[in-house]
């Protein structure tokens, strides 16, 4: 389960986590919509590290989160065969149903709660 703890709420039920090089590359690719779930990627140390929609056929949103589990970056309705390069380096990177983020008001800042084990 996804929650936000700053505004104490749910985001999305189900998350599954990507930490092998396989299900990072392969994310979203081919897969069917996203509805009460993410992908959560986590990474070994912060990375800036580009991120593709390539055999995406639905928009997303994504968040970029610190350490600490923090929101330090957002894109929001992240289009089919489009590319985004973050402006900061991230510990996680979540990626939601598209307009997730204006429906449960994320913002910068936020303090997400999730377990990565």
């Amino acid at each position: 389960m996804l929650k936000n703890l700053t505004k104490k709420n749910t985001i999305v039920k189900n998350i599954k986590l990507c930490k092998s090089l396989f299900s990072k590359f392969k994310g979203l690719m081919f897969s069917e919509r996203l509805k009460d779930s993410c992908l959560i990627f986590v990474f070994n140390k912060p990375v800036r590290t580009d991120l593709h929609m390539f055999f995406v056929f639905y928009a997303i949103d994504v968040l970029f989160l610190n350490e600490d589990k923090k929101v330090i970056e957002i894109k929001e309705n992240f289009r089919p065969f489009a590319v985004y390069l973050p402006e900061k380096k991230s510990k996680y990177i979540i990626e939601l149903p598209k307009n997730t983020v204006k429906k449960k008001n994320i913002k910068i800042k936020d303090k997400l709660s999730f377990t990565d084990f």
